[in-house]
């Protein structure tokens, strides 16, 4: 049996704001450790990767990994065209300095510069509200992900970072252009899926 999206996507974002501090500091250091030992990561030199704004999983650890291994990071930035995501490549100095602008959704962006498109990308690190075992993603509703993706069939590898209450053991409905995770990271689970 599915579930019902919008009330699943309601009860999920409310739990997500209800994550206390420490559970967060607590699940990005595991998931980090974990991240970083897995061959998905060890293999890829350019990682997308988003700046926690809405009570996901923090990121500021896996990008100062990403620094200090001497791999290349990107952040999403919106294109207000085509609804699509760009990817623009940050340096360290841009990240510790915070040189972002306030998207109108709530989210911080790179200062306007030039985005490559998500196939330039070796590893995609993306949020998510939910997750199935096969790899169904549900995100925020705005399908900025899905219509990027939707782009690039093949590369980069679509990693969702994920609290454990958000892999979902029932089956998630999944329309004809929700685009699925190669693979899930929660604190406690990395799982890979067949796309």
């Amino acid at each position: 049996m599915e579930l019902n999206t919008q009330t699943l996507r309601k009860t999920l974002r409310q739990r997500r704001r209800q994550v206390s501090m420490l559970s967060h500091k607590q699940s990005e250091s595991k998931t980090a450790y974990k991240l970083i030992r897995h061959s998905i990561f060890k293999s890829s030199n350019k990682v997308g990767i988003y700046l926690h704004a809405f009570g996901e999983i923090h990121t500021q650890k896996i990008i100062d990994l990403c620094f200090l291994q001497g791999k290349q990071v990107f952040l999403p930035m919106i294109c207000n065209m085509n609804q699509q995501l760009v990817w623009v490549k940050i340096s360290r100095n841009q990240y510790y300095n915070k040189r972002f602008s306030h998207h109108p959704l709530g989210m911080k962006e790179p200062m306007a510069s030039r985005g490559f498109h998500v196939s330039h990308l070796d590893l995609l690190i993306m949020p998510l509200l939910a997750c199935d075992p096969v790899g169904t993603r549900i995100g925020m509703g705005g399908g900025f992900y899905d219509k990027t993706l939707a782009t690039a069939p093949r590369k980069p590898i679509r990693l969702g970072l994920a609290h454990d209450f958000q892999f979902i053991t029932q089956s998630l409905h999944r329309e004809a252009w929700d685009q699925p995770l190669d693979a899930l990271l929660s604190p406690t689970k990395l799982l890979r899926f067949k796309r």
